[in-house]
Parts: C-alpha cells; sequence; structure tokens
C-alpha cells in the first residue's frame, strides 16, 4: 500500500509540513566536492591524459588515447540512417516544432539616435561555443539534445560541443541520432566531472567553451558549480517536480499518469496534486493504487510518492493558485475548465500545460518549448532554458559633441559627488567651452 502525504489547507500546521515537503538539499557532500576537485585539477593539469584515465576508471572503458572517445560526424548519420521511419520522424517533427518555438525567442540588436545625435543601443551576439552534457548509458534522453541544442544554434552558436557517457562501451543510437539532426559539431564519448573540465579548461582534443549546458548526475552538477567564473553554466537542477491543479472534472486515471509521468524519472522527483474536492482526490488515490502495477518503473515510482509526493486539499481555486505560487513548481498543470482566466494569476512556473488535454509529457518530448526548466522553487526567479542563455547583450554609446557637452555636465557632478575625481575630469574635458 502507498502512503501518500495528504495535506489541509485548513490545518494549523499546513505551511510547516508544505516546507517541510518541498525542502531539497541538492548540495554535495564533503566526499563528492572532494572527488570532483580533485578530478578538475587532474583534467587541468594533465588534459586528454586524465580525461581517459577518469574515462577508463569510471565508465568501465579500455581506451589508449582521446581519439578512441571522439565520434565522427559520420558515426552520428550512421544512428540516424539506421533508426526505423517512426522514431527519425518522431525525432525530426520534435525537432522542426522546438526550432519554430525557439526561433521566436531570438533577441535582435537594437538601436536609437537622440536629437542632439547621440546614439544609444544595443548589439546582440550569439556564444562562440558551447558544451553540451547529456547523460549516457541507460539514462539517454536524445531529447535532452534537442532541447539544448536546437536553441544554440537558433541564436547562432558557431561550434557545439556534445559530450555523452557510453560506460561500458554502451551507445544509445537515438542520441547520436539526434546530435546528428540537430548539427552539433564535435561528439566525445566521455562523461562525469572529468568531461565538465574537459570543456570548461579545454584540452588538446576538446575545446574550450564559453558555456556549459545540460542534465546529470551529483558529480555533473557539483563540477557545473564549480567551474562557473571560468564558464558560464545553464543551471544547477534538483528532481523532477510536477504540480497538477484540478477542479475534480478530469479523469482521475489521467491525473494518476500525469504524476506518474515526473514520478518515474527518480525516487527524489515530486509529483503533487492540488484540488477543492476532496472526493476527487479519494478518487485518484484509487487510481494510483490500481494503475502503479502497471508501471515498467514501479519501484522508483512507489518510492517517490511515498516520499515527497502529497494530495492537497484547499478551499477553492484560488487557495489553489496560492499554494501553487508558493511551490514555484517544474511543471505546472492547469487541469481545469478556463485555464486561460486561471493563468493571470499564475506568478511563479517553470512551464505551464493549461487545460485537461495537455499532458506534461507533450512538453517533455514534442510541444515546443523548453524541457530545461528551473526545479526546487527556483521558477520564483528563472527561466526555461531558451535562445537568449545563448545571447550576450553589449550596450551601444555613441555621444556627439552636443551630447557629450551635455551628459559630461551630469557625469561630472555625480562623479565628484562620489569622489572619483579621474572620471569627473574624463567627462569634463568633453565639455564644450
Amino acid at each position: 500500500m502507498l502512503d501518500i502525504n495528504r495535506l489541509k489547507t485548513t490545518d494549523n500546521d499546513f505551511w510547516a509540513l508544505l516546507k517541510d515537503l518541498l525542502a531539497w538539499d541538492n548540495v554535495s557532500d564533503d566526499s563528492v566536492q572532494s572527488t570532483v576537485r580533485k578530478i578538475l585539477t587532474d583534467v587541468r593539469r594533465e588534459g586528454d591524459e586524465a580525461v581517459v584515465k577518469y574515462t577508463n576508471q569510471l565508465d568501465r572503458m579500455d581506451v589508449s588515447d582521446i581519439s578512441a572517445l571522439t565520434i565522427p560526424k559520420e558515426r552520428l548519420q550512421y544512428a540516424l540512417d539506421s533508426l526505423s521511419d517512426e522514431q527519425r520522424q518522431a525525432l525530426e517533427l520534435s525537432a522542426e516544432r522546438v526550432k519554430k518555438y525557439h526561433e521566436k525567442q531570438k533577441m535582435e540588436s537594437w538601436s536609437y539616435t537622440e536629437d542632439d545625435g547621440t546614439l544609444l543601443g544595443q548589439q546582440v551576439t550569439a556564444l562562440d561555443r558551447v558544451g553540451l552534457y547529456v547523460p549516457g548509458g541507460q539514462a539517454a534522453y536524445p531529447s535532452s539534445v534537442l532541447m539544448n541544442a536546437i536553441p544554440a544554434k537558433v541564436a547562432g552558436v558557431e561550434e557545439l560541443i556534445m559530450v555523452v557517457p557510453t560506460p561500458d562501451g554502451q551507445i544509445n543510437e537515438l542520441v547520436f541520432a539526434a546530435a546528428a539532426i540537430t548539427g552539433v559539431d564535435k561528439v566525445f564519448s566521455i562523461g562525469g566531472a572529468q568531461a565538465v573540465a574537459a570543456l570548461a579548461y579545454g584540452t588538446d582534443a576538446i575545446p574550450q567553451v564559453d558555456k556549459i549546458v545540460g542534465p546529470g548526475n551529483i558529480y555533473v552538477a557539483t563540477a557545473k558549480g564549480m567551474v562557473f567564473g571560468s564558464v558560464g553554466i545553464d543551471m544547477i537542477a534538483g528532481p523532477s517536480e510536477i504540480l497538477v491543479i484540478c477542479d475534480g472534472k478530469t479523469d482521475p486515471d489521467w491525473i494518476a499518469m500525469d504524476l506518474f509521468s515526473q514520478a518515474e524519472h527518480d525516487e527524489d522527483a515530486q509529483a503533487i496534486l492540488i484540488s477543492p474536492d476532496a472526493e476527487f482526490l479519494d478518487k485518484v488515490n484509487s487510481s494510483i493504487e490500481r494503475l502503479l502495477g502497471e508501471m515498467e518503473r514501479e519501484k522508483i515510482i512507489r518510492v517517490s510518492l511515498n516520499e515527497r509526493a502529497a494530495l492537497i486539499h484547499v478551499k477553492d481555486m484560488d487557495e489553489a493558485v496560492e499554494v501553487s505560487n508558493y511551490i514555484a513548481p517544474e511543471h505546472l498543470e492547469l487541469s481545469v475548465d478556463d485555464p486561460q482566466a486561471m493563468l493571470p494569476k499564475i506568478r511563479h512556473a517553470g512551464a505551464i500545460f493549461m487545460g485537461r488535454y495537455t499532458a506534461e509529457a507533450l512538453g517533455d518530448y514534442c510541444a515546443g518549448p523548453n524541457h530545461v526548466l528551473p526545479t526546487s522553487r527556483t521558477a520564483r526567479f528563472s527561466s526555461a532554458l531558451g535562445v537568449y542563455d545563448f545571447q550576450k547583450r553589449s550596450s551601444l554609446i555613441m555621444c556627439s559633441a552636443d551630447g557629450a557637452s551635455e551628459l559630461g555636465k551630469t557625469a561630472s557632478i555625480i562623479a565628484r559627488g562620489e569622489g572619483l575625481t579621474a572620471h569627473a575630469r574624463s567627462a569634463e574635458y568633453r565639455i564644450k567651452k
């Protein structure tokens, strides 16, 4: 029997219990940090030799040099050509939809000229080179390749370097095929902290990148945190989350499966259902009990639901929104009659799935928006990965003589107020006498 948390907002300790349920410590322990720090140091000093050493050791490989870990483009194309028609069409359709959506995000440079001839604006440029980390082995996700590579390419990134571990030599053909579809430039079959280090610092074979994106385990996440500053990173994500707000009118089997869809990721994933209909919560609980045995990843789902899931009874839909905004979920399903009317009240969510027919799983693969989303309540201040994560913005300032003279007067006053005389005199030289 499952023992899913049942919470009611009318209980005095509701908010304290909810806070405890949401708590997630994604900080690695001393042992992990020490291990990662050593790997980073070794790769920075020894380059390809250290990458090969750690790959052989941690991924149970037996290669003599980095060339054996370099995947030629012909191998990627072979993987694509070897797919079934059904698989290839699915990947290509998904890639097309993701590209179409992200093309809407692309920022362009702009400027305007003031009356005195001063030009102000913003120049938008793409990053030169980006590293894409893709999990490998059994936990391989071709969808991660699409979601990370496509917005980078749309942004205009010149070179995309993909790293994907192949533990025990295990290759996921769909991942290689997705790399071919998205035009990844170079691929190396390496993973873990050693791959992050190689991307961050560069080696003889692996180019140094400007930013590293993509999910990974605790060692990868720790490494990304440690190299931040030498390179940019997308985020350090926690376990997957789904929050469903339902008015009680959706098929309870649908809702149960939506909760399963995230719980099956791993034991730490979190699935929460909020409804003002207590009887509906009971129905969904019954559906969960009945359907769970059909799931291939039943054991994982069971642990996730027992330890981190919740069925929350609220007074009304306004209170459901209040609780949702506090949770700030990665994925939010609004399974209600009129989700668009509710939408303006939603302030914090990574992605919002509106209506009874919009399963979160569609967003994972082929709807179009990015599935790389903020977790662990970070949707309060961050957003989905997008084209803008691969573009930089440079301010443009070009003063006319008249503009420099007038602005110089203002700058001089403020600079002298700050005690920065050189600033003031630099501006004052341009003031017309």
